[in-house]
């Protein structure tokens, strides 16, 4: 980091990272970076600005920093597309000030391994170590996945290795689950050190595309019951695996919390995909929010699966930026929404149709970052 404030713009250059410092007089009191992403809403990747770094000078905090520093980062990331903005907060007070609001939380859970000895055996669906041919195979794999879901980070872009070398890493197993040659589904794990009570199996991925994948990746972990008492998965939301699970003793070890924020109201909404089926005209107005420029009315049209929004008058449907944020993950219903206080006004009626477009999709998390 530069000991005094720089002349001109200047950059960290690392890959997908742009560095943000706020100053006062010669001193670097706050930084900020934010990471070139892509996020699965609806079916398609929606450019993303991932916060992360945020640090503050502990003699300098509750001086007001932080607004400008928030504010220099987010329109860099408006101005080169980015048209949502997530991050994992270590305070979520701290953020809502700033339009961001709590849609959904990246957990390590443990069991018992000698529960998933339990799982049932699947019929056909086989297990084998991973090589390096299975990378590819791996991360589409993935990418399906997360394209069926709400909220996952692409794991592709400037912010990814393109190779996924690490993937194969000499501290991580890779399995991969085959039915007839094709590969159902995969999981890493780390088997770690010691043995007995104290010693414990870290699953840090764990995706497939059958239920018998999962069991059989399951199966496999539960082989290290008789030196690992207990197994951690890292894990979001409603998981898969879970239900294929005959014990109950799934608990959450840890939790982080995960916020969004909408950047670019009409792109963000023009972006990802609706139900064919659904087609709608509806107003809304946007209020309170943080960044300049966002507030005011919009017209939203979908029509076979892709919608439009522009700039309007507005009609009676008021929504604050962190309603926006919960009703665009469809973390929250229209009702829930109003109940918190982030939609007042508009057709109750219509609250139906809202739920509908935005509805649908589990919200999962599986990157921290």
């Amino acid at each position: 980091m530069p000991s005094t404030p720089p002349t001109s713009e200047a950059t960290i250059d690392r890959p997908g990272m742009t560095w943000f410092g706020a100053f006062e007089g010669a001193d670097l009191v706050a930084r900020m970076i934010d990471r070139d992403f892509h996020s699965c809403f609806g079916g398609v990747l929606v450019p993303t600005s991932g916060i992360a770094g945020v640090t503050v000078v502990a003699e300098s905090r509750g001086r007001g920093g932080l607004s400008s520093l928030v504010t220099a980062t987010l329109e860099h990331a408006r101005a080169r597309g980015a048209l949502i903005s997530t991050l994992f907060p270590t305070a979520p007070g701290i953020y809502r000030r700033f339009g961001y609001e709590l849609v959904a939380d990246f957990v390590t859970v443990e069991l018992p391994t000698s529960a998933l000895t339990a799982v049932a055996r699947p019929a056909t669906t086989t297990t084998r170590r991973a090589t390096a041919e299975d990378v590819e195979t791996i991360r589409r794999l993935y990418d399906g996945w997360a394209l069926a879901q709400n909220g996952p980070l692409s794991r592709r872009g400037a912010s990814f290795d393109p190779v996924a070398a690490e993937l194969l890493s000499e501290t991580t197993g890779v399995t991969v689950a085959e039915d007839d040659g094709n590969v159902v589904g995969y999981t890493a794990w780390n088997r770690g050190q010691g043995y007995g009570e104290q010693a414990y199996l870290e699953v840090t991925d764990l995706v497939a595309t059958s239920a018998d994948g999962y069991r059989a990746l399951l199966r496999l972990l539960g082989s290290f019951a008789s030196v690992t008492a207990t197994t951690r998965i890292d894990t979001s939301g409603d998981d898969l695996a879970r239900l294929v699970i005959p014990s109950l003793g799934w608990r959450v070890r840890s939790s982080s919390p995960y916020m969004l924020r909408v950047l670019d109201v009409p792109g963000a909404l023009r972006a990802r995909r609706y139900a064919p089926a659904l087609t709608a005209e509806l107003d809304f107005v946007l209020e309170g929010d943080f960044l300049a420029g966002l507030d005011g009315g919009y017209h939203l049209s979908v029509r076979d699966g892709e919608a439009d929004c522009v700039r309007a008058g507005g009609a009676g449907r008021v929504l604050s930026p962190r309603g926006l944020a919960l009703l665009y993950a469809g973390a929250q219903s229209c009702a829930n929404l109003r109940v918190a206080g982030h939609l007042r006004g508009g057709d109750p009626q219509q609250d139906l149709d809202w739920d509908a477009l935005f509805g649908g999709r589990q919200l999962h998390i599986r990157d921290y970052f």
